[in-house]
């Protein structure tokens, strides 16, 4: 299992730290939360490997949920209060959550034939009552966290099904496409996760994309909050106008991005984008969303185009090729390509981002491969411009991200183990991974490219 170095946190930095800035005890309580929140990921970028717990085997019939109680501490997991198939406990957040965890795998089961996060069983973990006033729910890489709310902003974060969609649709991203958690491919993480969020509530009530309201966390804003949500998928921008929020920062079309060092540059800012190309599409084609729409871009997130630094325009690419590829020529293809025509994301220009500059196509490409017990090497220079269309995006992505160098950095060589190495000086790195270190995917597309 992949357990990225950043969290994923319902509640965007920016929120907190407006509401840090205003009045007591909700300035108090969000600066708490800030405070856990930058404790949590410096502990996570410090840890080597997962926690361990021990539960029942998952079943093939249905999920395998179990849900804990920090009681009101920072200590994970807590003490478990419900185990699948067990009674109620009378406790709401723990069994909103319990009943969440359910909603979100029968959506991935029944339409799209997953089973669980992993696509092979794995147990729903999650800790309820987590922190005093916490402020956030998240997905930590091996289990969902909720707090509960501060009482005057936010309730309890157990009450909306979205989110409990949203959190652990960042699992099924882990263990998928695996995007990078900054910029362009960190502000997709989101927007997937808000999509099939919506999706599970959609799915739950039975609504088509027409009766849909489109929000995500519409439950945890409490009475006197000027707002409806935290975002809206179909209005970008609108979810909220409040003296203690602020107003809604999300862009609804590439006119507006947001070019920002904070949030892991932007990702809740500009999720919007995407997340508005999804509701236009599905809005369009009409009916229940999570069929044609959701199969869509459900067969971008598990197939095996999109890299980990897959930009907007990347992504665009691949919807209308799933489009194609599912359904033929005709409405839906239409449809997405309308969608991201609207939100100015052009499929033919990836962009590739992560700090507000681009690469450039004619970026010179060193990649070599060394070691083995005959001590052999291999090596090609290439240019960005002269690989097939998907490697030079899957480059782009790398060349531009904090993967390489990472995987680098955590690389550990062993005795006669093949090493593969990637220069670009137009981006300064020059880095060299052992192959157990690297990710399949990605020893793939060197391959590929020492091949020619």
């Amino acid at each position: 299992m992949n357990h990225p170095t950043e969290i994923a946190h319902i509640i965007p930095p920016y929120l907190l730290q407006r509401l840090a800035e205003g009045t007591e005890p909700i300035a108090a309580q969000a600066r708490a939360t800030l405070d856990a929140d930058t404790a949590k990921r410096r502990a996570r970028a410090r840890r080597t490997a997962p926690t361990v717990i021990s539960i029942a085997a998952p079943t093939a019939a249905g999920p395998s949920r179990e849900i804990f109680d920090a009681h009101g501490s920072e200590d994970l997991p807590g003490t478990v209060v419900r185990t699948e198939a067990g009674p109620a406990t009378g406790d709401p957040a723990a069994d909103e959550a319990y009943d969440g965890f359910g909603a979100t795998w029968t959506l991935f089961k029944d339409v799209y034939g997953r089973n669980s996060i992993d696509g092979a069983g794995m147990a729903l973990l999650g800790t309820v009552h987590y922190g005093e006033g916490y402020q956030n729910a998240f997905w930590n890489g091996e289990r969902m966290v909720f707090g509960d709310g501060d009482g005057g902003i936010f309730g309890r974060f157990t009450a909306s099904l979205d989110v409990i969609g949203h959190e652990l649709t960042h699992g099924v991203t882990e263990h998928t496409a695996a995007l990078a958690y900054r910029g362009q491919s960190g502000a997709l993480n989101e927007s997937l996760s808000d999509v099939f969020g919506v999706l599970v509530a959609q799915y739950r009530a039975g609504q088509t994309a027409a009766e849909a309201d489109w929000l995500v966390g519409a439950d945890l804003l409490l009475p006197g909050v000027r707002g409806v949500a935290l975002r809206n998928l179909l209005h970008p921008g609108t979810a909220y106008d409040d003296p203690r929020l602020g107003k809604d920062p999300q862009p609804a079309d590439m006119s507006g991005f947001v070019h920002t060092s904070s949030d892991n540059g932007g990702v809740h800012y500009n999720s919007g984008i995407p997340n508005r190309a999804f509701a236009l599409v599905a809005t369009t084609l009409g009916g229940p969303a999570w069929e044609r729409a959701g199969q869509i871009w459900y067969d971008v997130l598990t197939g095996p185009d999109i890299q980990p630094g897959c930009d907007f325009a990347t992504f665009a690419a691949l919807t209308i090729d799933a489009a194609l590829a599912r359904f033929g020529e005709g409405a839906e293809v239409a449809a997405v390509r309308a969608a991201w025509a609207t939100v100015q994301v052009d499929e033919n220009t990836p962009t590739i981002r992560s700090t507000g500059t681009g690469i450039d196509p004619d970026a010179q490409l060193l990649v070599r491969r060394s070691g083995g017990v005959a001590g052999m090497s291999r090596e090609r220079r290439t240019r960005l411009a002269e690989l097939p269309r998907s490697d030079r995006r899957a480059w782009a992505g790398l060349l531009t991200e904090r993967t390489l160098p990472k995987l680098a950095e955590a690389s550990e060589p062993t005795p006669d183990a093949f090493c593969y190495g990637v220069v670009c000086r137009d981006v300064e790195l020059d880095v060299e991974v052992a192959e157990h270190d690297l990710p399949a995917h990605l020893r793939a597309l060197f391959e590929r490219t020492l091949s020619g």
